[in-house]
């Protein structure tokens, strides 16, 4: 399916997603339990501002497109790309429920590192499933990357070694939240899951 610049034009996408971010303010404040203490959601807030702000999606997109067809893109440039997109929206999402369950450093501590990682490693699969899966895999153009020049692992690390990374990282986010054991057992899945995944 066209997605919705390409349906309705590229004005009437970007007032969308400003729709439906300042949607999701709304929604942690409207469907929050009054029983919540209001710090807790104040913070989850404070976090979702930091997570799509410029420490956040909207800078990690600006250096996204600034590294676009320029030569000299280090590793290092790519995962502070990606530790600021995919991965910051990942971590308030992982440290929400966790922070309004009145959970300690420690515990917030562990989700973040949990959720930085599974960001790195879903976007080190997006990298490898665009030059390995079908555009009808995909449900997008595969070879895009390539085709726009864009800085991927799969360009900086090839494919085979990117595709060790991913497990590894893989591994640190499923060993950060090891010791709740069962009780992890979802997002331990979900973790394989981003890896395995065929698109």
């Amino acid at each position: 399916k066209p997605t919705n610049h390409v349906l309705y034009g590229e004005d009437i996408a970007i007032l969308a997603g400003d729709a439906l971010l300042s949607t999701s303010f709304e929604h942690v404040a409207a469907n929050t339990p009054k029983s919540v203490p209001a710090e807790r959601v104040v913070e989850v807030l404070r976090r979702l501002g930091t997570a799509v702000g410029a420490y956040g999606l909207a800078g990690g997109q600006v250096m996204d497109l600034m590294c676009e067809n320029k030569e000299g893109v280090t590793l290092s440039d790519l995962e502070w790309i990606h530790m600021h997109k995919t991965a910051a929206l990942l971590k308030v999402s992982v440290t929400a429920g966790a922070i309004l369950a009145g959970a300690n450093a420690e515990d917030i501590r562990a989700c973040e590192i949990y959720a930085e990682k599974i960001g790195l490693a879903f976007q080190i699969a997006d990298d490898i499933l665009d030059v390995t899966a079908t555009s009808e895999e995909l449900g997008k153009t595969a070879g895009k990357d390539e085709n726009t020049n864009k800085t991927t692992y799969v360009k900086l690390l090839g494919l085979e070694k990117s595709k060790s990374e991913a497990f590894r990282i893989v591994e640190e986010a499923k060993a950060a939240i090891a010791k709740y054991g069962d009780r992890a057992l979802p997002l331990q899945a979900l973790a394989d899951f981003i890896v395995a995944r065929k698109n």
